[in-house]
């Protein structure tokens, strides 16, 4: 009796590599990517080295997103627990007398070697966590588990909140809610908080004139964070010094009119009228020299990544890749709305980059990491079927 083993032939390797990838997902990349290059040129080509770096950090991107687009979504889920821990702990150093590096009067990062801001891994870390704690609850769900994962939800907003980082709190936040809302959150328990912050932003705006006056202190909000609300409901109150930003990005993105004044001709980026404008604010330099045609196509490849992300995450083989897939799709969406609101005054301003466009190191690959979990959650179904 003969045994015959069949030799995997170099081909099959390669294809199992480099096969499986969502032709829809990486044109919608290669979009933006395209769009961040154009933008980033003619916003930062006199800004130093801006542009090159800029190319160089979407190529670690890309490595990256390849790198996680070949790990299987039940190895990413043997890595949740870890990666959670980790990041709280660091965290925690972060805020430690003498550890943590502070800029600009918040205290953010941590030097291992490298300079890290342990926020960032808690982006992909905080969805990871709560899709294993919802995988682990599968059929058995109760009122409990949902408070049980919004004590893991909290600890690590509380945290960055008191670095302190609004942005990227809300993006944890929002992340770790979509997780969660996804799992089965019922609406009777997400209207009423609608309901409420509604009410909230109502009763600001309606009294602005005495809660914005000199000498009212607002509880929970440091003194920076009641100026930008403040700002944004009246930005031509301090137009030289705290509504400058809003302000200038307005007029930005109102001079693009229909079509723009063409690539390289923005008078309010090249005069440096617009602050910060290869990082938050590049979408107001982007809008003034593309006009609303430019924001369209922009638009429409965000909506299209975001929609693409929810088809793999409908398709997905397990709760875990389910939900997992579900909360980075809209956390994209989170990223583009929350930075295009706040560069157009309909939001506060917090440090938060439009993807694949801002100027950013850290976020680029975070962003790469992401897109290679939605890439693995659509591999896995494809070699599944193949």
């Amino acid at each position: 009796m003969s045994v015959v083993f069949e030799r995997a032939s170099p081909w099959m390797g390669l294809r199992r590599v480099f096969g499986g990838f969502d032709g829809p997902l990486l044109a919608a990349l290669a979009l933006l990517a395209a769009i961040g290059l154009v933008a980033m040129y003619s916003a930062g080509f006199d800004h130093g080295t801006r542009f090159a770096d800029h190319g160089r950090n979407m190529l670690l991107a890309l490595a990256v997103l390849f790198l996680a687009s070949q790990v299987p979504p039940h190895k990413l889920q043997q890595l949740a627990v870890p990666l959670y821990l980790l990041g709280i702990a660091l965290l925690l150093v972060t805020a430690l007398p003498g550890l943590g590096i502070t800029k600009k009067g918040a205290t953010r990062w941590l030097n291992v070697g490298i300079v890290i801001q342990p926020s960032e891994m808690l982006k992909i870390a905080m969805p990871l966590m709560l899709a294993w704690w919802f995988q682990k609850r599968e059929g058995q769900l109760r009122v409990l588990d949902f408070a049980i994962a919004g004590v893991l939800l909290l600890v690590p907003v509380a945290l960055v909140v008191k670095q302190p980082d609004l942005g990227t709190a809300l993006l944890i936040l929002a992340s770790g809610v979509y997780v969660i809302f996804f799992a089965g959150l019922s609406w009777k328990l997400v209207v009423p908080v609608l309901v409420l912050a509604a009410l909230a932003v109502t009763a600001v705006v309606l009294t602005q004139d005495r809660i914005c006056q000199e000498g009212v202190n607002w509880p929970l909000l440091r003194d920076y964070q009641q100026h930008r609300i403040c700002t944004l409901l009246d930005p031509t109150k301090d137009p030289l010094g705290k509504g400058f930003h809003i302000l200038q990005g307005m007029i930005a993105i109102g001079s693009g009119g229909l079509g723009g004044k063409g690539f390289m001709q923005g008078t309010q980026t090249h005069l440096e009228f617009i602050p910060e404008r290869t990082t938050d604010f590049i979408f107001a330099a982007f809008c003034e020299e593309f006009g609303l045609a430019g924001v369209l196509v922009l638009l429409a490849s965000f909506i299209f990544l975001v929609f693409r992300g929810l088809m793999i995450a409908a398709q997905a083989p397990t709760v875990f890749a389910r939900l997992l897939a579900g909360a980075v799709s809209l956390s994209f969406f989170t990223y583009a709305f929350v930075n295009m609101g706040m560069v157009s005054g309909i939001l506060p301003v917090v440090g938060v980059p439009l993807p694949f466009v801002s100027y950013g190191g850290t976020a680029m690959v975070t962003l790469g990491l992401g897109l290679g979990i939605l890439m693995s959650v659509a591999r896995s179904r494809r070699l599944m079927q193949s």
